[in-house]
């Protein structure tokens, strides 16, 4: 029994060392792109569209970060800004978009469903469900900035029809992805050259 409980203590140590997190290496940042003259309408608005505006829009902004405008972009969150203007490397944006720490990376990693069998069944990512667990229908990644006349959380005219309403949800979600280091890159340029 001493022999067990010891066992026990050594591998709950050990389990312990392994669930703390390294610190983040924010030298392995995205180099900031050569690209001149990036505006935030030509180049960053797209970006966002395709990757962040479905959980972070006018009508459903989590954090109360609203990345459809500019305006949105620098007003930033509830706990303040996001982007420092000319200083990427420490603009908190650029950090979460880099994805190299799990705890902010953005969009966030681990939520949805596993696997075809949901949550707890094995194999697969995790994919079908939006960040939060939020079932919408797909708006086709623009956050219902256009596509339909319905925007993120509504649902379509006449209602959601039949027993598998919630699945076809499901089914129709497109889980946003991460930025690719060069867009990361590019928005870098954009914060470095003044965020206009």
């Amino acid at each position: 029994m001493k022999y067990l409980n010891t066992l026990i203590a050594v591998g709950s140590i050990a389990l312990g060392f392994s669930t703390m997190a390294a610190p983040v290496d924010w030298s392995k940042l995205p180099a900031a792109s050569q690209t001149e003259g990036v505006t935030f309408a030509k180049d960053i608005q797209p970006l966002f569209k395709a990757s962040c505006v479905q959980c972070h829009n006018e009508k459903r902004a989590k954090a109360q970060l609203n990345l459809t405008t500019l305006e949105g972009v620098m007003k930033g969150t509830k706990q303040g800004s996001i982007v420092t203007a000319g200083d990427s490397a420490n603009s908190l944006l650029v950090k979460a978009i880099s994805q190299l720490d799990p705890e902010t990376a953005m969009p966030p990693k681990g939520h949805g469903r596993r696997g075809p069998g949901g949550p707890g069944s094995s194999g697969g990512g995790d994919f079908g469900r939006p960040p939060g667990g939020d079932m919408q229908p797909h708006d086709g990644g623009l956050g219902g900035l256009g596509g339909d006349d319905h925007g993120p959380g509504d649902h379509p005219p006449g209602g959601l029809q039949g027993t598998n309403a919630l699945g076809q949800l499901r089914r129709n979600f497109t889980p946003p992805k991460p930025l690719t280091a060069e867009q990361v890159g590019l928005v870098r340029a954009w914060i470095d050259q003044g965020a206009k």
